[in-house]
């Protein structure tokens, strides 16, 4: 579903391969179901009754009289038993065989496979043993700290960081749960926590006849919760004697097990020896892909329906590959993954309605479509096809080496829905360009470009992360986020000027009132016929500050109130409430979403600047303005977006938003209550947890922002609530009596 079944539609397109989708009841309008040629109904929205209801899907693939499957990402792509029944059923299955699946998806034999192929591993546990004293036990010999993994793992799912040992059982009990839910199967292994490493992984290809080629490596360090959030290629600083030496031992990892089709094999390298361990291998093709094939020039979809239908590798010499990668066109590649989640409040998965979407892009180049199409723009190669590469299939444009793309891969569009059932991800943007500092700067450029509007993203924290000095430097390990997370949230965090809040309600205002005058800065004489002089107070809250100062337990001071005067001259004057700056003279007109400014300095002359900007004021309803640079504007001070709600009605209900902040424990987002952990009369101490939410396909454990008795419960276990819903009230304690 969604992003990469429109990533294979693509190429099928391209092929001329029809293609047929799946879709739940809560995708029926998505973006993969328009784009197909077929489309078939699976069942309800929740993922066990559609998108893993093997039985519905293969009659799918029967009534439609299609011969091959394309697992994708996630569900079903990594499960050996609908492999297993697509070869029963006489389906290919687009995929590796049954039992390299079988191998490699369970992480202890994978482990055992990859010490007899003499491939480097991490010391761990990975016996059948799994009763609680036995693990303990093994993490005690490991030493802490230690990595619980589910042995079917994947996707940060069923994996956690255990530092100290008093902590063990716990996490233990949440990371079997966890498994048990996205896996059916509970098992653990256990790892010693490599301090400081560097995620390094390498594509890995082969077909029916035996040959394996790897198509270079991918850096993915910078993560979160084990989510991979930017990944590159290649990967900085990494030498050639190392990365031929990993390159083989991941070449070594997909013969021991008889490997077909796209893999990944993940390594571990120690930032300070160098040394590197076998992690995993991901028996399908990876999120981040598309790095790959920005910097080989190979579409790796079209790969894999060629090896599906029993054809060679399109290149079978190792060597010619690594001339490629040589080669100053391979460039340099940056993935962002985009996710509707609020990083200002522990990256809470979020759902709404996207109200605006509007994706960057790069100009148009010869013999390349803008916006992830890695099809060609003539039916014919523009250029002679490159020696060892698929013709027409490259990903990479045409053009001088010095050119930069943006690429976009999606599967969602304006006015869609991003729900509670499935993975938030809205995109993956990625940035090529000739060297690694001109695909940061084009990343960031393409950053500041993306206008999301109807659910918080990870924009701003991304652009944030790409500028970091840390980052562009190179080389950075798995604890960037660690080390740097609390600077970037806090930057991400900052409240707007007084300015900004100025413009903010100015576009706020002209927004629901236009004038008439067409004059992008209102010039003298021009009236606004329908009010004359008018006055307007709007109240806007900062939502950068107040998710920021919630989630560090601070008052914020992120409301704001601004009276907007408005002249019969065009002119309006905005007086923000508590700024020390005074009145701001401002003239300003919308054209479509564009916001022409100009600003009166106290000297007189005007400033003029242009914001991009969407108002969303449903009546009676909480709305919001969001403002952004528009190709860099100085208005934001650097920053990729500015949110403001425009609440529904005044504050008085003895909260401070989603979770424990105030005397209402609030559902963060929309989510399925897993275990009720107290109940009614309760006394409860500060950071104590109260409930466990399931949204996303993650656990999200909601605590007490302080200590109290809890007064109500309005929820029970198995209920589906909505975000912002009120699950407990919690009242102070009592004080005792003398």
């Amino acid at each position: 579903r969604g992003e990469i079944a429109c990533r294979v539609i693509r190429t099928c397109n391209r092929l001329g391969v029809d293609t047929v989708a799946l879709f739940s009841d809560a995708d029926r309008n998505a973006m993969h179901v328009e784009m197909a040629d077929e489309a078939y109904h699976v069942g309800p929205p929740p993922a066990a009754l559609s998108y893993l209801n093997v039985p519905l899907i293969l009659e799918a693939a029967k009534s439609s009289g299609a011969d091959g499957i394309h697992p994708g990402y996630g569900f079903l792509s990594e499960n050996e038993g609908f492999a297993q029944s697509c070869a029963d059923s006489g389906v290919a299955f687009i995929g590796p065989p049954v039992k390299a699946i079988q191998a490699m998806g369970s992480k202890s034999t994978s482990k055992a496979i990859m010490i007899d192929a003499n491939v480097p591993v991490t010391p761990g546990y990975h016996g059948e043993d799994q009763s609680v004293d036995r693990l303990l036990d093994e993490a005690k010999r490991i030493k802490f700290p230690v990595l619980i993994k589910a042995t079917l793992g994947g996707g940060g799912k069923g994996m956690r960081l255990v530092e100290r040992e008093e902590d063990f059982v716990a996490m233990l009990d949440a990371c079997k749960r966890e498994a048990m839910k996205s896996f059916n199967d509970d098992n653990v292994l256990l790892e010693r926590f490599v301090v400081q490493p560097r995620h390094v992984e390498f594509q890995v290809f082969g077909d029916t006849l035996g040959n394996v080629v790897h198509l270079a490596e991918r850096d993915c360090s910078v993560q979160r919760r084990h989510q991979k959030v930017l990944e590159e290629s290649p990967a900085p600083g990494l030498d050639w004697d190392t990365r031929n030496a990993m390159g083989s031992a991941a070449v070594e990892a997909a013969r021991a097990v008889g490997y077909v089709g796209a893999g990944t094999v993940e390594f571990l390298v120690d930032s300070k020896s160098g040394e590197f361990f076998f992690c995993e291998m991901n028996t399908r093709l990876q999120v981040e892909h598309p790095v790959t094939e920005m910097v080989t020039g190979v579409d790796l979809v079209e790969w894999q329906l060629a090896v599906a239908a029993g054809n060679p590798l399109p290149i079978l010499d190792q060597s010619e590959i690594d001339d490629r990668l040589r080669h100053p066109q391979a460039g340099h590649a940056i993935e962002a993954r985009v996710y509707a989640e609020n990083p200002l409040r522990g990256f809470l998965p979020a759902t709404g309605t996207l109200h605006k979407l509007k994706e960057p892009v790069s100009p148009p180049q010869k013999g390349f479509l803008v916006g992830g199409d890695p099809r060609p723009s003539s039916v014919e190669p523009v250029s002679p096809p490159q020696k060892g590469f698929l013709a027409g299939g490259d990903p990479r444009p045409s053009s001088g080496s010095g050119d930069v793309t943006v690429r976009v891969d999606t599967g969602v569009k304006e006015g869609g829905e991003v729900s509670i059932f499935y993975d938030p991800m809205i995109s993956k943007l990625i940035v090529h360009a000739s060297d690694r500092t001109k695909a940061l700067n084009a990343l960031e450029d393409a950053l500041d470009g993306y206008q999301v509007s109807g659910v918080p993203t990870n924009l701003s924290f991304l652009k944030k992360c790409v500028e970091n000095p840390a980052f562009r430097q190179g080389g950075v390990t798995t604890a960037f986020l660690d080390e740097h997370g609390d600077g970037l949230l806090a930057a991400a965090g900052e409240k707007s000027s007084p300015l900004v809040v100025a413009v903010a309600a100015l576009a706020k205002v002209l927004a629901a009132d236009p004038p008439v005058t067409s004059d992008p800065f209102l010039a003298a004489g021009k009236e606004w016929r329908a009010f004359g002089n008018s006055v307007r107070t709007e109240t806007l809250v900062d939502v950068a500050a107040e998710d920021y100062c919630t989630t560090k337990g601070e008052d914020h001071d992120g409301v704001h109130s601004a009276r907007v005067h408005r002249q019969r001259d065009g002119s309006c004057s905005v007086e923000v409430s508590g700024s020390a700056e005074g009145v701001f003279g401002l003239r300003g007109v919308l054209e479509g979403n564009t916001l022409k400014v100009s600003v009166e300095d106290g000297d007189g002359i005007p400033r003029s600047f242009e914001v991009d900007c969407f108002v969303h004021a449903p009546s009676g309803q909480q709305g919001l303005v969001q403002l952004w640079s528009n190709g860099g504007s100085p208005l934001l001070g650097g920053r990729q977006t500015m949110v403001f709600r425009i609440p529904a009605a005044e504050y008085g209900d003895g909260s401070s938003g989603p979770g424990g902040g105030g005397s209402a424990v609030k559902a963060p987002m929309p989510g399925k209550v897993l275990r009720l952990l107290v109940k009614e009369g309760d006394s409860v101490e500060a950071d104590q947890p109260l409930l466990i939410l399931e949204a996303m396909k993650m656990e999200h454990v909601l605590t007490a922002s302080r200590a109290g008795v809890v007064s109500a419960v309005h929820c029970s276990e198995g209920a589906i609530v909505d975000d912002g819903k009120v699950l407990a009230d919690l009242a102070p304690l009592e004080e005792p009596t003398k």
